[in-house]
C-alpha cells in the first residue's frame, strides 16, 4: 500500500468522474479515464500546482476551506467526505500492541447456539468468522469459524452460486471495510488480507482500487441460492458486541410464514444431523487460514 493515503484516494475519486459530468467538454483524446488535474483543481477554484502539492502528499495541512472544494469538485457523498478529512487529518499513530486471538464471550457463544432456526455469526472487524451456530454452517461453510468472510467472497466459487448479485455484495463489503478502517490501511491484518487477495483475484484489485467508502449497513434483506432448498430472502440485522474490539453480531432470520421461513425449518433440522467429522459448535479457532 502507497504511504500517500489522500493522494491514492484522490486520484482513485478523480477517476470516477467523468467530464461531462461536470460540465466539461471530452474531445476524445483524453489520457486519463475521469478528470484531469487542472480541471479538478479548477472546479475546487484552487490552483494546480497547489492540488498537484496535495495529490502529491507535499501538503500536509489543507485548510477545511480547500477539502470542503475538491469534495464538492470530486462529487463526494457525506460518507466519502469524512473519510477524505479523516485521510487530512490522521489521528497521532499509536503504538501497536501485539496481536491477541480475538475472543467471543462463552455466554454470547451459548446465546447463538440457543438459536436453532435462526442463522447467526460474530465476525471480527476484519470480516473474520469467529462464532457460529449450526444453522448458519448449514447456510453455507463461509460461516464456519476461522474464515475470512472477504477472502471467501473473492476465492471461494460456491459463493458466486449462493448470492445472485455476487458484485453488488462485494462492493460493498470492500466500502464497508473501508470505512472501518478509515486511515487505518497500514494495520497488519489489513494488509496481509489486502495483499492476498490483490494477487489472487483481479475482481478484488480493480474494486479495491475504487477507493469507495460505505458504512456497512446495520440491517437489510440478501438473497440467497442455496444449493439444498433454493431461493431465500433473508432479512438481517447487525449489533456491535459491547466491550469486545469490535466484534459485530449478525443474525439472519425470515419473514413469518414466508417460503424462506420453512426453507430454515428445513436447514435447521439438517443441521441437526452434524457428522463427527463436522466442527463442533462454536468452538473459537484461529482467524488465520
Amino acid at each position: 500500500m502507497s504511504g500517500n493515503q489522500i493522494g491514492d484516494y484522490l486520484r482513485a475519486r478523480r477517476d470516477q468522474v467523468r467530464p461531462e459530468q461536470v460540465g466539461l467538454r471530452d474531445n476524445g483524446r483524453r489520457r486519463v479515464p475521469g478528470l484531469r488535474r487542472d480541471e479538478l483543481a479548477m472546479l475546487a477554484g484552487i490552483s494546480t500546482e497547489y492540488y498537484t502539492r496535495l495529490e502529491q502528499g507535499r501538503d500536509q495541512n489543507p485548510s477545511p476551506q480547500v477539502l470542503d472544494a475538491v469534495a464538492r469538485a470530486l462529487r463526494l457523498d457525506d460518507d466519502a467526505r469524512t473519510h477524505l478529512y479523516q485521510l487530512a487529518a490522521p489521528a497521532p499513530a499509536r503504538r501497536r500492541a501485539p496481536r491477541t486471538p480475538e475472543r467471543v464471550r462463552p455466554s454470547l457463544l451459548q446465546l447463538i447456539d440457543s438459536w436453532q432456526a435462526t442463522p447467526a455469526y460474530v465476525q471480527g472487524p476484519h470480516l473474520d468468522i469467529l462464532a457460529s451456530n449450526a444453522i448458519a454452517r448449514a447456510l453455507s461453510p463461509v460461516y464456519t469459524p476461522g474464515t475470512n468472510l472477504l477472502r471467501a467472497t473473492f476465492l471461494d466459487p460456491a459463493m458466486h452460486a449462493l448470492m445472485p448479485d455476487w458484485e453488488t455484495k462485494v462492493e460493498t463489503l470492500i466500502a464497508g471495510l473501508r470505512s472501518t478502517v478509515g486511515p487505518e490501511v497500514e494495520d497488519p491484518r489489513l494488509m496481509e488480507l489486502v495483499g492476498e487477495l490483490a494477487v489472487k483475484s483481479p475482481a478484488f484489485t480493480r474494486i479495491w482500487s475504487r477507493h469507495d467508502v460505505r458504512p456497512l449497513a446495520g440491517g437489510g434483506t440478501h438473497h440467497m441460492h442455496h444449493p439444498a432448498v433454493g431461493d431465500l430472502e433473508l432479512d438481517y440485522d447487525k449489533f456491535a458486541v459491547n466491550g469486545s474490539e469490535g466484534l459485530t453480531l449478525v443474525i439472519y432470520h425470515a419473514e413469518p410464514g414466508s417460503s424462506t421461513e420453512q426453507s430454515l425449518a428445513l436447514l435447521s433440522a439438517l443441521a441437526a444431523d452434524i457428522t463427527p467429522d463436522q466442527p463442533p459448535r462454536n468452538r473459537h479457532r484461529s482467524t488465520r487460514n
